[in-house]
């Protein structure tokens, strides 16, 4: 061992400058590469989920220039082999024989030859063509051994395929297929990949009139090579000869342009593969084209169309905007634009008061005129019907009764629902927009709405599906990329928003309760498969929205102008749900939601007004409703009256025998919703007139204590809370009496024994209305006002 080391001592004293030398050419040959061999910007390329191109966007230096290939096809490379290098896969970057005959050719010819490897090619494209001197050859020759020494062959071949030029703007062998060819390079035939096999070596043949006959040579060439070389068949290369040369450039595939550019701002550079089904997104264009033509002639010019899967929240379909003129902004991408919700969070509030309890599903709510702080909101056709099944108010999109069932759940607190279901484009606080939120006051995007009814839907299915428990972050942001999942964090046994069995309720009345009557065309929405869906329209009638679920998709559509230009007839029952139908008919039957058993109860209701039922209800059914409904209270609208006789009239102990009255259980409304409600009700009965004589004392077994009759209460002022505690008290005859309370009809609390409820309310007017177990009722008006108001 000492004499070895010796050796080598003495050897490398004596040829130090040779191993010097020999070092520093190392240190430049492990050197000489750049860490990224290729820096040029890349096109933004926009992949359907099953890889197939539906759009690009030029690279920023103004070349299509596709991003590296993930292989290459088998044609393409057996012709680029053949013509460019054939002993690729034997060299180690550089071919010394191939080199010997290009330098004797050059000698003695005029023509120029390099005979450069693929190797050296790449070397060279990746220092942008420095020019073709021998120097410059020496280094592509030097670089090119450390290029094998790095990237394996196939790498290589790759990036050759990915950075050679192919005329004009064109570079890199996918680029060149759909330009030159309209088609994926995997699907190009032997004749077509010879051509772009050839085209490298010229460029400039490439343009239509010039030089034809040369490219046909060499195409021709090289395919009599394959057929010498028994790669192809002499049929399969008689075929190839009749294949015409590439012309005028093929426009790239634009299936998706609104979203190819959002990609292009969001991943720019970058080959992206989505989760857009290519067949259904065609089938959305088409529908698209469509409606746009039945549209334009009322002067709407734009619409929107998203598609959902329910279970990964990931996009299926995207239209951003109408195939309209550019007048008209057909780049701007709707479904990422805020505008009016309309009546699309209805179902939103609907659903919050049925898993809290406040609101049965068929419970009657007043639809009266209604006046709160100088606002008064109206109805669409601008009528009243008095009293309406919660569930039918939903889905004939009552103005009236959304705004007094806001004013009941709270605004804040609807707001700050909607604040936990990510719905970002509320940026203004809850104030800013008052109780006209709920009809189109607050801003949103049909990507969101969508995503929001994607995401209920989504924690019914789950719920069904998993134990009867939710994920807790079920309010996801939806994802164009195919590989990118939802992260929906831990499952949880309590709903973080929304109640299975409040969802379920829900969308079983945007299903199954009747819609508006005297709509054109109305039995083709109901013949279609089954979806929860709803419409919304803005004030001026500038935006018409409809948004749908079934358990497996969530579509969003949305029509208008993107100008803001309202257009009389702009609904959303006549310009969004038409489209929204259409593309429920080109999805796969999705079926019905399951019913949450585990998140509903059974509870006996009044059949005639929707609440619990009393005992002074003659009617009643067993329904199943979200478990927190057992909250309700009994049907305030039944009550026990006596009559004499004929039953011709209400009559009392003071004015008539005991033993002659008759007892009935009567359907009584307060006046005013009696008044809207008896006018579109024929069979609504109302009260027999008391017997001359009869005093009215339904009032004496309660009376309240306070407010008085015609007194105000006045809040603080210099609290600075826009809502504060009032205490309401009553007296009862009967000490164990149950009371319940309700203001301008909505229950708000029971009390036993001490009458005494305290209310966080705000400053204005309410009918303040107690019945005990009974029936028996007293109400009045109360007034309640700052300090500071007259």
């Amino acid at each position: 061992m000492k004499d070895f080391l010796s050796l080598v001592l003495r050897i490398s004293a004596k040829h130090k400058i040779k191993i010097s030398f020999l070092g520093i050419i190392f240190i430049l040959w492990w050197f000489c590469l750049p860490i990224n061999l290729f820096d040029k910007p890349t096109s933004t390329v926009v992949n359907s989920s099953n890889g197939t191109l539906m759009g690009a966007r030029i690279a920023t230096d103004g070349q299509w220039r596709f991003p590296k290939m993930d292989s290459i096809p088998e044609r393409f490379k057996q012709s680029v082999l053949l013509f460019e290098d054939e002993y690729f896969y034997k060299h180690p970057g550089f071919n010394p024989i191939s080199i010997l005959k290009a330098i004797g050719h050059n000698l003695t010819s005029d023509t120029r030859r390099g005979g450069s490897t693929i190797t050296q090619q790449v070397i060279r494209l990746s220092r942008k063509n420095r020019g073709r001197t021998y120097w410059e050859k020496c280094v592509e020759l030097f670089m090119a051994t450390r290029l094998e020494f790095r990237y394996s062959k196939k790498e290589i071949f790759k990036l050759y395929a990915s950075h050679t030029p192919y005329g004009g703007n064109v570079v890199g062998l996918e680029t060149a297929a759909w330009r030159y060819f309209g088609i994926s390079p995997y699907e190009l035939s032997w004749g077509q990949s010879a051509a772009l096999a050839v085209l490298p070596n010229a460029p400039s043949l490439i343009f239509p009139g010039r030089n034809e006959e040369q490219f046909l040579d060499k195409r021709n060439r090289l395919l009599k090579k394959l057929m010498d070389k028994k790669i192809i068949d002499s049929t399969t290369y008689n075929l190839a000869l009749a294949e015409p040369l590439p012309k005028k450039p093929f426009p790239l595939p634009n299936v998706t342009p609104h979203l190819t550019e959002r990609i292009r701002k969001e991943h720019p550079g970058e080959r992206v593969t989505t989760s857009v089904s290519l067949p259904l997104q065609k089938r959305l264009n088409l529908l698209a084209e469509r409606h746009y033509q039945r549209l334009k002639t009322n002067e709407i010019h734009n619409l929107a169309i998203l598609v959902l899967d329910v279970e990964t929240r990931k996009v299926l379909g995207y239209v951003g905007n109408s195939p309209t003129e550019k007048e008209h902004a057909n780049y701007v991408d709707i479904i990422t634009k805020k505008r009016s919700t309309g009546s699309t969070l209805k179902p939103i509030l609907f659903a919050s008061l049925l898993d809290e309890g406040q609101l049965l599903p068929h419970s009657l709510v007043a639809d009266v005129p209604t006046l709160i702080n100088g606002y008064r909101p109206q109805n669409f056709d601008k009528k009243h019907i008095g009293a309406v099944p919660a569930s039918r108010a939903l889905s004939r999109s009552l103005n009236v009764p959304a705004i007094r069932l806001l004013r009941q759940y709270g605004l804040q607190k609807f707001y700050n629902k909607l604040d936990k279901m990510n719905l970002n484009s509320l940026d203004k606080p809850a104030s800013h927009y008052g109780l006209s939120l709920i009809l189109g006051g607050a801003e949103s995007s049909l990507w969101e709405v969508t995503k929001t009814y994607a995401s209920m839907a989504s924690t019914l299915n789950h719920f069904l599906a998993n134990s009867s428990t939710y994920f807790q972050n079920e309010f996801v942001e939806p994802q164009y990329l195919a590989n990118k999942e939802a992260n929906l964090e831990q499952e949880l046994f309590e709903p973080p928003i929304l109640g299975a069995g409040s969802i379920y309720s829900t969308f079983q009345s945007l299903y199954e309760v009747n819609r508006p009557e005297g709509e054109e065309n109305w039995h083709f929405f109901d013949s279609s498969q089954p979806i929860a869906w709803k419409t919304g329209t803005s004030f001026g009638f500038k935006d018409a929205w409809a948004v749908g679920v079934t358990p497996k998709y969530a579509i969003g559509v949305w029509a208008g102008n993107a100008d803001g230009e309202g257009r009389p007839g702009l609904t959303g029952i006549t310009a969004a749900a038409p489209l929204l139908f259409d593309v429920l008919d080109a999805l796969p039957e999705s079926g019905w939601f399951q019913e949450p058993f585990d998140d509903l109860t059974e509870l006996e209701m009044c059949a005639q007004s929707g609440f619990r039922a009393s005992v002074f209800c003659d009617e009643t059914k067993n329904v199943l409703v979200p478990t927190h409904g057992t909250r309700a209270g009994p049907c305030v609208y039944h009550q026990q009256v006596f009559l004499d006789a004929s039953e011709h009239f209400r009559v009392n102990s003071e004015c008539y025998p005991l033993e002659n009255m008759v007892a009935k259980n009567w359907f009584v409304l307060p006046a005013i919703m009696e008044y809207y409600h008896a006018s579109s009700n024929p069979n609504y009965k109302t009260l027999p007139p008391l017997l001359r004589g009869c005093s009215n004392l339904e009032a004496q077994l309660m009376e309240f204590i306070y407010p008085k009759k015609n007194e105000a209460i006045l809040l603080p002022k210099d609290l600075g809370y826009k809502t504060q505690d009032v205490v309401f008290k009553l007296a009862h005859q009967q000490s164990e009496a149950t009371v319940y309370w309700y203001l301008d009809e909505t229950y708000v609390g029971r009390t036993k024994n001490f009458h005494e409820l305290v209310i966080n309310i705000s400053p204005s007017d309410y009918t303040l209305t107690a019945v005990d177990e009974k029936g028996n009722r007293i109400q009045q008006m109360v007034q309640i006002r700052m300090a500071s108001e007259n």
